[in-house]
């Protein structure tokens, strides 16, 4: 009991320092404040650009960074390993569980969370405690872009983050245009090995699946993140399986597939892998994550041609 009360002394004595640091003008009217809706359709204003920013996830990190921002960002969570100059900014915890002293401590004036990531519980903690927090989840290859340009209008980077949100929608527009007649090649993404789980076509990898051409065999599954078993994909007997695994080299959850030869996938030894931070966070970096499964797909379609 003693180190709750502590702990909640501690957080309640940082919101006292950070209102402190508010700039004054926060009394100005609504229609001076610099407003955007987040992805839980709320609007968040400032009355002055962030200056003192925390992101939440990896990909929060990344696109902070990407619109412009990456110098006013004052927190991380771990795993932000993108730009390389966010591993030198300080952890509060990771995106599951965050530091709350820590954050506080650290005076941010604005908080980028993640919808579904971050403990519902916790930012609601951060806003009570008068911290504006923007959501993100992009569900889309739009919504990629949106996030970047919203997060550097609430930074007030808004030329720095219009570019490299165009550039973005252009490279990502050039890929559809390439692939768009492309024959189909039906495919299981593997975004997780115990339990197993893929993605819908809902989600922002199953987008970027129809985008190559690939036809998800799970797609038509009622949730985004499906679990299901080996049986299944046997069932579906996918052309190609592509795998995240658990980091930037890892390809071992391909090698589970192999003890199934007569697995289509297996026979013509198209099982492939895509870094996960390519694909797997909503970043701009997306274009390469596509790009790669894009070639992938496509030598499935070559080997067709060639027998």
């Amino acid at each position: 009991m003693f180190i709750l009360v502590n702990k909640m002394h501690n957080l309640a004595r940082a919101a006292l320092i950070l209102m402190l640091l508010v700039p004054a003008g926060m009394a100005q009217a609504h229609h001076h404040a610099r407003c955007v809706v987040d992805d839980r359709d709320r609007e968040v204003c400032l009355f002055n650009p962030a200056r003192r920013i925390a992101t939440l996830s990896p990909g929060a990190t990344e696109l902070t960074y990407a619109a412009g921002a990456g110098e006013q960002v004052v927190a991380v969570v771990s795993y932000s390993d993108y730009p390389p100059e966010a591993k030198q900014v300080a952890s509060v915890g990771s995106h599951t569980r965050i530091d709350l002293e820590a954050l506080v401590s650290l005076a941010p004036d604005l908080v980028i969370g993640w919808v579904t990531g971050n403990p519902a519980e916790q930012l609601e903690t951060l806003e009570a405690l008068g911290m504006p927090v923007f959501y993100i989840e992009p569900r889309t290859i739009e919504g990629v872009a949106s996030a970047i340009e919203r997060l550097a209008r609430l930074a007030g980077t808004e030329a720095a983050g219009q570019q490299v949100a165009d550039s973005f929608r252009h490279q990502m527009a050039q890929l559809k245009t390439r692939y768009a007649e492309r024959e189909p090649v039906t495919t299981f993404y593997q975004v997780w090995d115990e339990p197993l789980m893929s993605v819908n076509d809902q989600h922002l990898i199953g987008q970027v699946m129809q985008l190559c051409g690939g036809v998800n065999v799970v797609g038509e599954q009622s949730r985004l993140v499906p679990r299901l078993d080996d049986e299944a994909v046997l069932a579906a007997n996918p052309e190609a399986i592509v795998a995240g695994g658990m980091g930037e080299e890892n390809r071992h959850w391909l090698t589970h597939w192999e003890q199934y030869p007569h697995l289509s996938a297996v026979a013509n030894n198209h099982l492939f892998f895509v870094p996960p931070s390519l694909i797997q966070r909503p970043t701009p970096r997306l274009v390469e994550g596509t790009r790669i499964l894009c070639e992938q797909l496509d030598s499935v379609r070559q080997q067709r041609e060639a027998l």
